[in-house]
């Protein structure tokens, strides 16, 4: 009997180390473009205050349950007054109700980071740090950048190195001693060795580049894709075109992927009205650790659409698989009819683009939708 309890205790001791062979996991998931147009600013007012709330309630619980959750904030918080395009200066109330969402890190590196310029840019710095929120794109100065960047993170086990560039920043210049992270390829190498001497185990890179309301990557970004690739990076993470662009996944010879490009994740949140604007992607990346090898086990997506109450103008973000079983009120069926132009055509660029994704989308009857992880010699391509 004293045998039994003793292996009991043991059991109870080291399960981790019995039943898991020491595998790690941790799961990513990437929104794209967070902005605040007039029309958002407006409508979100609520006396002295701006309320978001309602922004977020059909997703936040997926949001939430990831171990880090990504978005794209293209926006400052330039302080009063509040602004739409071309000069974004959005409500710091704004930030607040992304992280209340659930999002972990907010990046900052995009061609609207500059828009209320180095005041404006220090104020988001400071704002974001007020509110406990982490960052990395755009830096104060220097030193915080060699102090904070590459933004390193151990997640579940995991060092996961995150860079984050923009291409442009609309012609305005950051003001000394403020820093922008630009699509600099000797700036980026340095960073990439940098992260690999840290003994980051895999490298993502949150880039933001491409032609707006263009449907399909253009050759900049393929062949810089190429070139973050050859440097080591595994996962690169595009948004800027304000619309969904094809995915591709490359796979090792055991049939995992060995690397993924998203061009374009598309808008996670804008008041933009021009077609294929209202909505985007979201997605989502599962890790593995195994005998200090990291693996992406799963890729998943869901494609997110931008309800806009056109009495009101509140926005609500709704995800398409999901659509038909949420309580969406009397406008329901004028709703999903008003979603379906966006969900068409995101099917179809990835019906005709993406590489090595299976299943393909179904119309509205998705959930998030895995790429599947076929073993060697039963690919399907």
């Amino acid at each position: 009997m004293k045998y039994v309890i003793l292996i009991i205790h043991i059991l109870l001791l080291f399960p981790v180390c019995i039943f898991s062979n020491g595998k790690k996991e941790a799961t990513l998931l990437f929104v794209g473009d967070a902005m605040q147009h007039s029309s958002q600013i407006k409508a979100a007012r609520k006396g002295d205050a701006y309320d978001y709330r309602n922004y977020f309630k059909y997703i936040q619980d997926k949001i939430s349950s990831a171990d880090l959750s990504v978005v794209n904030f293209e926006t400052t918080l330039g302080g009063k007054p509040y602004k739409g395009y071309p000069c974004f200066s959005a409500p710091d109330e704004y930030a607040q109700a992304l992280k209340n969402a659930g999002f972990d890190l907010f990046l900052t590196a995009n061609n609207h980071c500059l828009d209320t310029g180095k005041k404006g840019l220090e104020r988001t710095i400071f704002m974001l740090d007020s509110f406990q929120i982490d960052y990395t794109g755009t830096f104060a100065n220097k030193k915080e950048r060699e102090k904070l960047y590459p933004k390193l993170l151990e997640i579940n086990g995991i060092r996961i190195a995150l860079l984050n560039y923009t291409y442009d920043t609309n012609g305005i210049e950051a003001q000394n001693p403020n820093v922008v992270n630009y699509i600099d390829k000797p700036v980026m190498l340095e960073d990439i060795n940098q992260a690999k001497a840290l003994n980051a185990e895999i490298i993502i890179a949150c880039i933001h580049w491409g032609e707006e309301y263009k449907l399909t990557q253009n050759n900049e970004q393929e062949n810089l894709a190429e070139w973050m690739k050859e440097q080591g990076v595994r996962l690169i993470i595009g948004s800027h075109p304000h619309v969904v662009q094809p995915i591709r996944a490359e796979r090792d010879k055991e049939g995992y992927i060995s690397n993924l490009t998203v061009y374009s994740l598309g808008n996670f949140v804008s008041g933009m009205i021009a077609r294929n604007t209202d909505g985007g992607l979201m997605v989502e990346v599962r890790l593995s650790k195994k005998n200090q090898q990291i693996y992406v086990e799963n890729v998943s997506y869901e494609l997110l659409w931008r309800y806009r109450n056109k009495s009101t103008g509140e926005i609500a973000i709704i995800p398409a698989s999901r659509a038909e079983s949420l309580d969406l009120g009397e406008n329901k069926t004028r709703i999903l009819s008003e979603m379906q132009p966006f969900v068409n055509t995101a099917q179809e660029i990835f019906r005709k683009y993406n590489s090595d994704l299976s299943p393909p989308l179904r119309k509205l009857e998705y959930e998030i939708t895995p790429f599947l992880f076929f073993p060697k010699n039963e690919m399907p391509f």
